[in-house]
Protein backbone atom coordinates (compact mmCIF):
# COMPACT_ATOMS: atom_id res chain seq x y z
CA UNK A 1 0.00 0.00 0.00
CA UNK A 2 2.64 2.23 0.85
CA UNK A 3 4.87 1.53 -1.93
CA UNK A 4 1.63 2.22 -4.18
CA UNK A 5 0.89 5.75 -2.61
CA UNK A 6 4.70 6.71 -3.23
CA UNK A 7 5.06 5.81 -6.94
CA UNK A 8 1.81 7.50 -7.14
CA UNK A 9 3.01 10.78 -5.80
CA UNK A 10 5.99 10.97 -7.82
CA UNK A 11 4.28 9.55 -10.76
CA UNK A 12 5.85 11.58 -13.92
CA UNK A 13 2.64 11.46 -16.27
CA UNK A 14 0.38 12.99 -13.31
CA UNK A 15 2.85 15.95 -12.86
CA UNK A 16 2.88 16.61 -16.86
CA UNK A 17 -0.86 16.29 -16.39
CA UNK A 18 -0.81 19.04 -13.65
CA UNK A 19 1.72 20.59 -14.50
CA UNK A 20 0.15 21.82 -18.26
CA UNK A 21 -3.11 22.58 -15.92
CA UNK A 22 -1.09 25.18 -13.77
CA UNK A 23 0.48 26.84 -16.97
CA UNK A 24 -2.40 27.26 -18.74
CA UNK A 25 -3.50 28.35 -15.35
CA UNK A 26 -0.93 30.84 -14.93
CA UNK A 27 -1.74 32.09 -18.51
CA UNK A 28 -4.90 32.85 -18.37
CA UNK A 29 -4.36 35.25 -14.96
CA UNK A 30 -1.64 36.92 -16.75
CA UNK A 31 -4.03 37.62 -20.12
CA UNK A 32 -7.04 38.56 -17.31
CA UNK A 33 -5.01 41.10 -14.85
CA UNK A 34 -2.64 42.83 -16.88
CA UNK A 35 -5.37 44.63 -19.12
CA UNK A 36 -6.84 45.96 -15.84
CA UNK A 37 -10.69 44.36 -17.44
CA UNK A 38 -12.68 43.38 -13.96
CA UNK A 39 -10.46 41.44 -12.04
CA UNK A 40 -9.72 43.00 -8.39
CA UNK A 41 -6.04 43.27 -7.04
CA UNK A 42 -6.67 41.97 -4.10
CA UNK A 43 -9.46 39.43 -2.95
CA UNK A 44 -9.79 40.94 1.01
CA UNK A 45 -9.97 38.07 3.63
CA UNK A 46 -10.22 38.36 7.60
CA UNK A 47 -7.10 36.95 8.96
CA UNK A 48 -9.50 34.68 10.93
CA UNK A 49 -12.36 33.90 7.79
CA UNK A 50 -8.98 33.27 5.44
CA UNK A 51 -7.97 30.69 8.01
CA UNK A 52 -11.39 29.12 8.19
CA UNK A 53 -11.66 28.85 4.45
CA UNK A 54 -8.18 26.74 3.78
CA UNK A 55 -9.22 24.81 7.15
CA UNK A 56 -11.54 23.08 5.68
CA UNK A 57 -10.98 23.62 1.74
CA UNK A 58 -10.38 20.51 -0.19
CA UNK A 59 -9.72 20.38 -4.01
CA UNK A 60 -7.09 18.19 -6.30
CA UNK A 61 -3.47 20.16 -6.83
CA UNK A 62 -4.92 22.85 -9.47
CA UNK A 63 -7.83 23.61 -7.27
CA UNK A 64 -6.03 24.05 -4.45
CA UNK A 65 -3.33 26.57 -6.65
CA UNK A 66 -6.29 27.98 -8.35
CA UNK A 67 -7.61 28.82 -5.42
CA UNK A 68 -4.50 30.56 -3.95
CA UNK A 69 -3.93 32.86 -7.18
CA UNK A 70 -7.65 33.84 -6.61
CA UNK A 71 -7.26 34.78 -3.27
CA UNK A 72 -3.67 36.41 -3.58
CA UNK A 73 -2.38 40.17 -4.43
CA UNK A 74 -1.77 40.39 -8.10
CA UNK A 75 1.59 42.16 -8.33
CA UNK A 76 0.72 41.71 -12.46
CA UNK A 77 -2.65 44.14 -12.28
CA UNK A 78 -2.51 47.84 -12.99
CA UNK A 79 -3.34 48.98 -9.86
CA UNK A 80 -0.66 47.44 -7.68
CA UNK A 81 1.07 50.04 -6.71
CA UNK A 82 2.12 48.53 -2.88
CA UNK A 83 4.85 47.45 -1.40
CA UNK A 84 8.39 46.79 -3.14
CA UNK A 85 7.76 44.04 -4.94
CA UNK A 86 7.63 43.61 -8.84
CA UNK A 87 5.51 41.48 -10.94
CA UNK A 88 8.22 38.91 -11.83
CA UNK A 89 8.32 37.61 -15.06
CA UNK A 90 6.84 34.44 -16.35
CA UNK A 91 10.02 32.90 -17.73
CA UNK A 92 10.95 33.58 -13.94
CA UNK A 93 8.26 31.33 -12.61
CA UNK A 94 9.68 28.20 -14.79
CA UNK A 95 12.99 28.60 -13.03
CA UNK A 96 11.21 28.48 -10.02
CA UNK A 97 9.74 25.14 -10.75
CA UNK A 98 12.86 23.66 -11.93
CA UNK A 99 14.59 24.86 -9.02
CA UNK A 100 11.86 23.40 -6.74
CA UNK A 101 11.85 20.19 -7.91
CA UNK A 102 15.64 19.85 -8.25
CA UNK A 103 15.69 20.95 -4.99
CA UNK A 104 19.88 21.27 -4.73
CA UNK A 105 20.72 23.09 -1.69
CA UNK A 106 24.39 24.54 -2.57
CA UNK A 107 26.08 24.67 0.84
CA UNK A 108 28.74 22.78 -0.92
CA UNK A 109 29.81 22.80 -4.63
CA UNK A 110 28.82 19.47 -5.49
CA UNK A 111 25.48 19.36 -4.42
CA UNK A 112 24.85 22.56 -6.93
CA UNK A 113 27.44 22.99 -9.66
CA UNK A 114 25.26 24.74 -12.38
CA UNK A 115 23.75 27.03 -9.79
CA UNK A 116 26.61 27.62 -7.77
CA UNK A 117 28.74 28.82 -11.77
CA UNK A 118 25.48 30.63 -12.37
CA UNK A 119 25.90 32.72 -9.56
CA UNK A 120 29.21 33.72 -9.82
CA UNK A 121 28.70 34.85 -13.26
CA UNK A 122 25.55 36.77 -12.24
CA UNK A 123 27.37 38.27 -8.79
CA UNK A 124 30.23 39.57 -11.30
CA UNK A 125 27.73 41.19 -13.66
CA UNK A 126 26.26 43.20 -11.06
CA UNK A 127 29.85 44.22 -9.68
CA UNK A 128 30.48 45.65 -13.04
CA UNK A 129 27.37 47.16 -13.24
CA UNK A 130 28.27 49.24 -10.48
CA UNK A 131 31.44 50.25 -11.15
CA UNK A 132 33.65 47.76 -9.08
CA UNK A 133 36.63 46.26 -10.71
CA UNK A 134 38.26 42.95 -11.32
CA UNK A 135 38.55 41.81 -7.69
CA UNK A 136 35.20 42.57 -6.51
CA UNK A 137 33.30 39.35 -5.51
CA UNK A 138 30.42 38.18 -3.62
CA UNK A 139 27.07 36.00 -2.97
CA UNK A 140 23.12 36.24 -3.65
CA UNK A 141 21.51 35.59 -0.68
CA UNK A 142 17.58 35.53 0.91
CA UNK A 143 16.80 39.10 1.03
CA UNK A 144 18.18 42.58 1.88
CA UNK A 145 18.15 42.35 5.45
CA UNK A 146 19.93 39.04 5.74
CA UNK A 147 22.44 40.67 3.31
CA UNK A 148 22.89 43.63 5.21
CA UNK A 149 23.86 41.71 8.33
CA UNK A 150 26.32 39.71 6.30
CA UNK A 151 27.92 42.85 5.35
CA UNK A 152 28.17 44.44 8.54
CA UNK A 153 29.08 41.45 10.01
CA UNK A 154 32.07 41.14 7.61
CA UNK A 155 32.59 45.10 8.68
CA UNK A 156 33.27 43.95 12.06
CA UNK A 157 35.05 41.37 11.96
CA UNK A 158 37.82 43.23 9.49
CA UNK A 159 37.55 46.89 11.25
CA UNK A 160 37.00 46.11 14.80
CA UNK A 161 39.37 45.89 16.92
CA UNK A 162 40.70 42.17 17.92
CA UNK A 163 39.40 38.71 16.75
CA UNK A 164 35.86 38.58 17.50
CA UNK A 165 34.66 34.99 15.54
CA UNK A 166 37.24 33.66 18.42
CA UNK A 167 36.76 36.00 21.28
CA UNK A 168 33.62 37.63 21.21
CA UNK A 169 33.34 41.46 21.27
CA UNK A 170 35.28 44.11 23.14
CA UNK A 171 34.29 47.23 23.69
CA UNK A 172 31.54 49.71 22.26
CA UNK A 173 31.05 49.69 18.65
CA UNK A 174 28.95 51.48 16.60
CA UNK A 175 27.62 52.33 12.89
CA UNK A 176 26.06 55.82 11.27
CA UNK A 177 22.97 55.75 9.32
CA UNK A 178 20.63 58.19 7.88
CA UNK A 179 17.44 58.32 10.53
CA UNK A 180 15.44 57.43 7.46
CA UNK A 181 17.09 54.39 6.81
CA UNK A 182 15.92 50.81 6.72
CA UNK A 183 15.30 49.49 10.33
CA UNK A 184 17.14 46.29 8.91
CA UNK A 185 20.28 48.14 10.21
CA UNK A 186 19.27 49.09 12.67
CA UNK A 187 18.27 45.40 13.91
CA UNK A 188 21.57 44.50 12.56
CA UNK A 189 23.70 46.33 15.15
CA UNK A 190 20.94 44.84 17.73
CA UNK A 191 21.90 41.75 16.97
CA UNK A 192 25.50 42.01 16.73
CA UNK A 193 25.42 43.23 20.48
CA UNK A 194 25.98 46.57 19.87
CA UNK A 195 22.55 48.06 21.59
CA UNK A 196 20.58 51.26 20.94
CA UNK A 197 23.71 53.45 21.56
CA UNK A 198 25.54 51.08 18.97
CA UNK A 199 23.27 53.33 16.45
CA UNK A 200 24.51 56.68 15.15
CA UNK A 201 21.52 58.31 13.60
CA UNK A 202 22.41 61.01 10.92
CA UNK A 203 19.31 63.49 10.66
CA UNK A 204 17.90 64.09 7.10
CA UNK A 205 17.05 67.36 5.29
CA UNK A 206 13.98 68.17 3.86
CA UNK A 207 13.99 65.37 0.89
CA UNK A 208 14.79 63.10 3.96
CA UNK A 209 18.54 62.36 2.24
CA UNK A 210 21.53 62.45 5.03
CA UNK A 211 22.52 65.33 5.78
CA UNK A 212 26.31 64.40 4.96
CA UNK A 213 27.78 67.74 6.71
CA UNK A 214 26.53 66.43 10.26
CA UNK A 215 29.06 63.05 9.97
CA UNK A 216 32.12 64.07 11.46
CA UNK A 217 31.13 66.41 14.29
CA UNK A 218 28.57 63.03 15.25
CA UNK A 219 31.50 60.91 14.49
CA UNK A 220 34.02 63.07 16.57
CA UNK A 221 31.03 62.84 19.57
CA UNK A 222 30.74 59.50 19.12
CA UNK A 223 34.85 58.73 19.48
CA UNK A 224 34.60 61.15 22.64
CA UNK A 225 32.26 59.00 23.98
CA UNK A 226 34.36 55.70 23.88
CA UNK A 227 32.67 54.31 20.65
CA UNK A 228 34.45 52.90 18.28
CA UNK A 229 32.82 53.66 14.97
CA UNK A 230 33.25 50.58 12.34
CA UNK A 231 30.87 51.79 9.62
CA UNK A 232 28.98 54.05 7.88
CA UNK A 233 26.00 53.07 5.46
CA UNK A 234 24.30 54.80 2.85
CA UNK A 235 20.88 54.22 1.59
CA UNK A 236 20.00 54.28 -2.18
CA UNK A 237 16.86 54.54 -1.27
CA UNK A 238 15.46 54.79 1.76
CA UNK A 239 11.90 52.79 2.26
CA UNK A 240 9.61 55.21 2.95
CA UNK A 241 10.20 58.31 0.96
CA UNK A 242 12.89 56.54 -1.86
CA UNK A 243 15.35 58.99 -1.44
CA UNK A 244 18.94 58.41 -1.96
CA UNK A 245 21.93 59.63 0.16
CA UNK A 246 24.70 61.11 -0.87
CA UNK A 247 26.95 58.29 -1.55
CA UNK A 248 29.93 60.04 -3.08
CA UNK A 249 30.32 62.44 0.02
CA UNK A 250 29.67 59.40 2.31
CA UNK A 251 32.21 57.19 0.63
CA UNK A 252 34.77 60.37 1.17
CA UNK A 253 33.93 60.39 4.71
CA UNK A 254 34.56 56.62 5.28
CA UNK A 255 37.89 56.84 3.37
CA UNK A 256 38.74 59.70 5.60
CA UNK A 257 38.18 58.26 8.83
CA UNK A 258 38.92 54.40 7.93
CA UNK A 259 35.38 53.07 8.48
CA UNK A 260 33.75 50.48 6.17
CA UNK A 261 31.51 52.09 3.62
CA UNK A 262 28.34 49.56 3.29
CA UNK A 263 25.64 50.75 0.49
CA UNK A 264 22.02 49.49 1.52
CA UNK A 265 20.54 49.48 -2.00
CA UNK A 266 18.11 47.30 -1.95
CA UNK A 267 15.76 48.65 -4.15
CA UNK A 268 17.44 51.90 -5.78
CA UNK A 269 21.01 50.48 -6.42
CA UNK A 270 18.49 48.86 -9.96
CA UNK A 271 18.93 52.94 -10.97
CA UNK A 272 22.57 51.57 -12.01
CA UNK A 273 21.14 50.17 -14.87
CA UNK A 274 19.14 52.84 -16.40
CA UNK A 275 21.81 55.83 -17.96
CA UNK A 276 18.88 58.46 -17.42
CA UNK A 277 18.58 57.60 -13.86
CA UNK A 278 22.25 56.26 -12.73
CA UNK A 279 23.70 59.55 -11.26
CA UNK A 280 21.43 58.41 -8.57
CA UNK A 281 24.00 56.36 -6.95
CA UNK A 282 27.08 57.95 -8.28
CA UNK A 283 29.64 56.65 -5.54
CA UNK A 284 28.71 53.18 -4.80
CA UNK A 285 31.78 52.47 -6.37
CA UNK A 286 33.65 54.08 -3.12
CA UNK A 287 31.65 51.12 -1.07
CA UNK A 288 33.63 48.18 0.92
CA UNK A 289 30.25 46.82 0.45
CA UNK A 290 26.95 46.89 -1.23
CA UNK A 291 23.21 45.16 -1.06
CA UNK A 292 20.87 45.29 -4.35
CA UNK A 293 17.62 43.06 -4.61
CA UNK A 294 16.50 41.64 -8.10
CA UNK A 295 13.14 41.28 -6.55
CA UNK A 296 12.10 45.07 -6.47
CA UNK A 297 13.26 46.80 -9.82
CA UNK A 298 14.69 44.14 -11.73
CA UNK A 299 11.59 41.45 -12.76
CA UNK A 300 12.39 38.95 -10.26
CA UNK A 301 10.59 36.72 -8.10
CA UNK A 302 11.23 36.85 -4.42
CA UNK A 303 13.88 36.45 -3.07
CA UNK A 304 17.21 36.91 -4.08
CA UNK A 305 19.28 39.67 -3.09
CA UNK A 306 22.90 40.40 -4.30
CA UNK A 307 25.51 41.28 -1.56
CA UNK A 308 28.78 42.20 -3.71
CA UNK A 309 32.61 43.16 -1.79
CA UNK A 310 34.51 45.31 -3.87
CA UNK A 311 38.02 43.51 -2.05
CA UNK A 312 36.02 40.14 -2.77
CA UNK A 313 38.50 38.48 -0.47
CA UNK A 314 36.16 40.75 2.09
CA UNK A 315 33.28 38.03 1.20
CA UNK A 316 35.33 35.41 3.62
CA UNK A 317 35.31 37.46 6.85
CA UNK A 318 32.16 37.13 7.95
CA UNK A 319 32.15 33.56 8.51
CA UNK A 320 35.14 31.67 9.20
CA UNK A 321 35.27 28.54 11.44
CA UNK A 322 35.40 24.71 11.14
CA UNK A 323 32.73 22.62 9.24
CA UNK A 324 35.32 19.27 8.08
CA UNK A 325 32.44 17.68 6.56
CA UNK A 326 30.99 20.20 4.55
CA UNK A 327 34.33 22.10 3.55
CA UNK A 328 37.76 22.14 2.77
CA UNK A 329 40.51 23.51 5.82
CA UNK A 330 39.67 26.87 8.04
CA UNK A 331 40.01 30.34 5.95
CA UNK A 332 40.31 28.71 2.22
CA UNK A 333 39.30 30.79 -0.54
CA UNK A 334 37.35 28.04 -2.38
CA UNK A 335 34.66 30.64 -3.93
CA UNK A 336 32.96 27.64 -5.00
CA UNK A 337 31.48 26.55 -1.15
CA UNK A 338 29.15 29.09 -0.60
CA UNK A 339 28.13 28.00 3.08
CA UNK A 340 32.17 29.77 3.22
CA UNK A 341 30.17 33.26 2.59
CA UNK A 342 26.30 33.40 4.07
CA UNK A 343 24.30 32.14 6.67
CA UNK A 344 22.44 29.58 4.39
CA UNK A 345 23.89 25.95 4.61
CA UNK A 346 21.05 24.30 2.57
CA UNK A 347 21.30 27.18 -0.51
CA UNK A 348 18.56 27.47 -3.05
CA UNK A 349 19.35 28.17 -6.51
CA UNK A 350 18.67 31.96 -6.72
CA UNK A 351 20.91 33.23 -9.72
CA UNK A 352 18.98 31.18 -12.10
CA UNK A 353 16.46 33.48 -12.31
CA UNK A 354 18.01 36.70 -13.32
CA UNK A 355 20.44 34.59 -15.06
CA UNK A 356 17.52 34.03 -17.22
CA UNK A 357 16.62 37.60 -17.72
CA UNK A 358 20.45 38.59 -18.29
CA UNK A 359 20.83 35.90 -21.30
CA UNK A 360 17.57 36.70 -22.57
CA UNK A 361 17.52 40.28 -23.15
CA UNK A 362 20.74 41.73 -21.53
CA UNK A 363 20.62 44.86 -19.32
CA UNK A 364 18.42 46.21 -22.20
CA UNK A 365 14.75 45.09 -20.20
CA UNK A 366 16.36 45.99 -17.00
CA UNK A 367 17.10 49.88 -18.72
CA UNK A 368 14.05 50.17 -20.50
CA UNK A 369 11.97 48.85 -16.88
CA UNK A 370 13.70 50.68 -14.66
CA UNK A 371 13.66 54.25 -16.52
CA UNK A 372 9.67 53.58 -17.43
CA UNK A 373 8.63 53.16 -13.47
CA UNK A 374 10.25 55.89 -12.24
CA UNK A 375 9.43 58.23 -15.64
CA UNK A 376 6.05 57.29 -14.32
CA UNK A 377 6.56 58.41 -10.62
CA UNK A 378 7.88 61.87 -12.03
CA UNK A 379 4.54 62.43 -14.43
CA UNK A 380 2.57 60.81 -11.46
CA UNK A 381 3.90 63.58 -9.14
CA UNK A 382 3.93 66.38 -11.92
CA UNK A 383 0.21 65.43 -11.83
CA UNK A 384 -0.52 65.48 -8.16
CA UNK A 385 0.77 69.15 -8.28
CA UNK A 386 -1.02 70.01 -10.88
CA UNK A 387 -4.36 69.33 -8.96
CA UNK A 388 -6.39 71.36 -5.91
CA UNK A 389 -5.74 69.41 -2.30
CA UNK A 390 -3.11 67.63 -2.79
CA UNK A 391 0.07 67.59 -1.28
CA UNK A 392 3.28 65.49 -1.53
CA UNK A 393 6.44 64.62 0.89
CA UNK A 394 9.02 65.19 -1.60
CA UNK A 395 9.59 65.07 -5.23
CA UNK A 396 10.79 61.52 -6.30
CA UNK A 397 13.94 60.27 -6.85
CA UNK A 398 12.66 56.91 -8.83
CA UNK A 399 9.30 54.79 -8.75
CA UNK A 400 8.57 55.77 -4.95
CA UNK A 401 6.34 58.53 -3.90
CA UNK A 402 4.54 59.77 -0.76
CA UNK A 403 1.54 61.88 -1.17
CA UNK A 404 -1.82 62.60 0.78
CA UNK A 405 -5.30 64.81 0.19
CA UNK A 406 -6.57 67.55 1.88
CA UNK A 407 -9.84 67.54 2.80
CA UNK A 408 -11.24 71.60 2.58
CA UNK A 409 -10.43 72.76 5.95
CA UNK A 410 -9.15 69.88 7.67
CA UNK A 411 -6.07 69.90 10.10
CA UNK A 412 -3.15 67.40 10.55
CA UNK A 413 -5.75 65.41 12.72
CA UNK A 414 -8.69 65.36 10.66
CA UNK A 415 -6.03 64.74 7.08
CA UNK A 416 -4.43 61.94 8.93
CA UNK A 417 -7.57 60.17 9.70
CA UNK A 418 -9.17 60.87 6.26
CA UNK A 419 -6.12 59.41 4.52
CA UNK A 420 -5.95 56.36 6.68
CA UNK A 421 -9.62 55.60 6.01
CA UNK A 422 -9.92 55.77 2.31
CA UNK A 423 -6.80 53.72 2.18
CA UNK A 424 -8.63 50.57 4.27
CA UNK A 425 -11.22 51.32 1.61
CA UNK A 426 -9.40 50.75 -1.34
CA UNK A 427 -7.60 48.05 0.10
CA UNK A 428 -10.94 45.96 0.99
CA UNK A 429 -12.70 47.04 -2.47
CA UNK A 430 -9.76 45.68 -4.49
CA UNK A 431 -10.04 48.62 -6.59
CA UNK A 432 -6.33 49.64 -5.85
CA UNK A 433 -3.43 48.48 -3.58
CA UNK A 434 -1.29 51.12 -1.86
CA UNK A 435 0.26 51.71 1.23
CA UNK A 436 0.66 53.86 3.53
CA UNK A 437 3.61 55.56 5.68
CA UNK A 438 3.93 58.43 8.65
CA UNK A 439 6.33 60.93 8.20
CA UNK A 440 6.94 63.47 11.24
CA UNK A 441 3.44 63.06 12.71
CA UNK A 442 1.39 63.29 8.99
CA UNK A 443 -0.13 60.07 7.81
CA UNK A 444 0.81 59.61 3.95
CA UNK A 445 -0.49 57.29 1.34
CA UNK A 446 2.32 56.08 -0.01
CA UNK A 447 2.85 53.74 -3.97
CA UNK A 448 5.37 52.26 -5.48
CA UNK A 449 5.30 51.89 -9.12
CA UNK A 450 6.41 48.93 -9.97
CA UNK A 451 4.02 47.24 -12.42
CA UNK A 452 5.50 49.01 -16.03
CA UNK A 453 1.91 48.90 -17.63
CA UNK A 454 0.15 51.08 -14.78
CA UNK A 455 -1.00 54.15 -16.92
CA UNK A 456 -1.99 58.09 -15.68
CA UNK A 457 -4.63 56.69 -16.44
CA UNK A 458 -4.75 54.22 -13.58
CA UNK A 459 -3.46 56.82 -11.08
CA UNK A 460 -6.14 59.62 -12.09
CA UNK A 461 -8.86 57.43 -11.45
CA UNK A 462 -6.58 56.61 -8.24
CA UNK A 463 -6.71 60.37 -7.08
CA UNK A 464 -11.10 60.38 -8.51
CA UNK A 465 -11.70 57.93 -5.91
CA UNK A 466 -9.99 59.43 -2.67
CA UNK A 467 -11.46 63.06 -4.03
CA UNK A 468 -15.03 61.04 -3.84
CA UNK A 469 -14.47 59.38 -0.29
CA UNK A 470 -16.73 59.85 2.15
CA UNK A 471 -15.95 58.99 5.38
CA UNK A 472 -17.98 56.65 7.19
Amino acid sequence: MGEDLLKSAYDAAAFRKEGHRLVDLLADYLDAVQSGGGEKVIEWMDPGDATTYWTQYDGDTTEVLGAVLRGSIKLHHPKYMGHQVCPPLPDTALAGMLNDLLNNGMGVYEMGIPGTAIERVVVQSVARKMGFGESADGVLTSGGTLANLTALLAARSIKADGNIWKNGTEGRLALMVSAQAHYCVDRAARIMGWGEGGVIRVPVDSRYRMRTELLLPLYQEAIASGKQVVAVVGSACTTATGSFDDLQAIGRFAREHGLWFHVDGAHGLACAYSPKYRYLVEGVELADSMVMDFHKMLLSPTITTALIFRDGGHSFSTFTQKAEYLLDQEGAEDWYNLAKRTFETTKTMLGLRPYLIMRRYGDALFEEYVTRVNDLCAAFATMLLERNGWEIATLPFCNILCFRYLPPGADDAVSNAFNAAVRHSLVRSGNYYLVQTTLNGKMWLRVTLTNPFTTLSDLAGLLEEVEHFQMP
